[in-house]
């Protein structure tokens, strides 16, 4: 299908489980719910340990393939029937296929081990598994968690994330179209770590759509519209806040915050501009198997201004997906690829993600509704040694691996059949 990314500026178109306990003992203690959740907006300093560690503020002062389009069919295969004429044959119904996954978090091991013996980075492994079907999607995102401002900010892991560029080489050869920056961790190297990652994506990459962040006022008043074959889609992208680091002076506008006005302000405008609107918070509370009652007032204001379908992140596991009234919700995808920090029970919870698959196309009415939707499981995978890091489908992730995965040392509980059950308890009958 012919695809067209668009950026449009508004007003050029016209037209049950509890966070306390899981009877089968798959939760561990939920973090502290940032308090700035409440539709305020307010940006304080997230509370939420990672592992044994409690969350820092100051981390800015640290220094430390294209995808395919479908095969045609070959021609010059006899037939026993004749051709019809062209004009017979009915047309396919015009539909978008999207799928999105969780966190990409930098751990110092992840990072570790796609360093190569001449210095230099490659991330290609952790993303190998699922490529095929990241490349095979119409519309693909993933959620950048943290700022990719290159070597010369240093690479670091937890409290106070960077990477190097050739971590958005890899995002790039995996086949993600959209890449979401608006995270607790955007403010990470300060100023120069956001501008480190627009210049990046915009020197390398300029027809990526890069949603979160900005370099200029006039860029954060855009709405992305992506389009294909008439159906017009729009994603926002806002954050709860950054860990208490504030936007720098000269750039108030650097990252999107979920502020209640202008969340409504946006959505109402993403709701002229498009067919079909799509809301990526970072929210909720980390390593809580079950939404909390912000997310639930957060989802509500989404529904009631235009938003179509949430795809959520940020607690580090995943949490349940629920319709709220005609509003598609996936309280959060997880991580995708992670080595964290900490021992015990809970810890396994923190390797298991999903991609969130929908399709978009149009009923009889030619109104743009989710037509399908659903979830697949993903595992990541954790080894010593280059390459060793590497993102499973669930249903392909074996026993023999599991008990290799390192994580098995943090929390032996891990295990491929507890990583089904996790998912089973928390996504139920939306598996895919």
């Amino acid at each position: 299908m012919a695809k067209d990314r668009k950026w449009c500026k508004a007003g050029k178109w016209l037209g049950a489980l509890l966070c306390a306990a899981l009877a089968a003992g798959l939760l561990a203690g939920c973090g502290k719910e940032a308090s700035d959740l409440q539709l305020s907006g307010a940006n304080v300093q997230s509370e939420q340990p990672y592992g044994n560690v409690t969350e820092s503020t100051g981390c800015a002062d640290d220094a430390a393939s294209q995808k395919t389009e479908p095969k045609q069919p070959i021609d010059g295969v006899q037939e026993t029937e004749p051709k019809q004429p062209i004009a017979d044959v009915p047309e396919t119904e015009p539909e978008v296929t999207l799928v999105m996954v969780g966190d990409i978090l930098l751990h110092t091991p992840v990072a570790e081990s796609a360093l190569n013996e001449e210095g230099s980075y490659d991330f290609d492994a952790v993303f190998e598994k699922m490529q095929e079907e990241i490349q095979g999607a119409d519309l693909a995102l993933v959620n950048q968690e943290v700022i990719i401002g290159g070597e010369e900010l240093g690479i670091t892991g937890y409290p106070c994330f960077n990477a190097p560029y050739e971590l958005g080489d890899a995002l790039d050869k995996a086949g993600f179209d959209v890449i979401l920056h608006a995270t607790n961790h955007a403010l990470d190297k300060g100023r120069a770590g956001l501008v480190n990652c627009m210049n990046f994506w915009e020197e390398n990459y300029p027809e990526k759509a890069v949603l979160g962040i900005h370099d200029d006022p006039e860029d954060q008043q855009e709405i992305y519209v992506y389009e294909q074959d008439g159906i017009r889609i729009a994603i926002l992208n806002y954050t709860y806040g950054t860990n208490g680091i504030p936007l720098p002076e000269d750039m108030p506008y650097g990252v999107d915050l979920l502020e209640k006005k202008r969340v409504i302000s946006d959505l109402e405008r993403a709701d002229e501009l498009a067919d079909f609107v799509v809301v990526c918070p970072h929210w909720g509370t980390e390593y809580c198997l079950e939404e909390t009652q912000s997310q639930r007032e957060w989802a509500r204001l989404f529904a009631e201004n235009g938003a179509d379908l949430v795809l959520g992140t940020h607690p580090h596991v995943i949490e349940p997906v629920e319709w709220v009234d005609d509003t598609l919700v996936y309280y959060s995808l997880g991580n995708f690829v992670n080595w964290t920090s900490g021992t015990g029970e809970g810890v396994a919870n923190r390797m298991v993600g999903g991609m969130a698959k929908v399709t978009v196309g149009q009923d009889p009415e030619g109104n743009v509704i989710i037509k399908d939707y659903g979830v697949e499981p993903l595992v990541c995978h954790l080894e010593d040694g280059f390459g060793g890091v590497t993102v499973y489908p669930l249903s392909e992730y074996t026993e023999e691996l599991a008990q290799r995965n390192e994580i098995v040392k943090q929390d032996g509980s891990f295990s491929a059949e507890y990583c089904r059950e996790l998912t089973e308890s928390v996504f139920g009958g939306e598996l895919d």
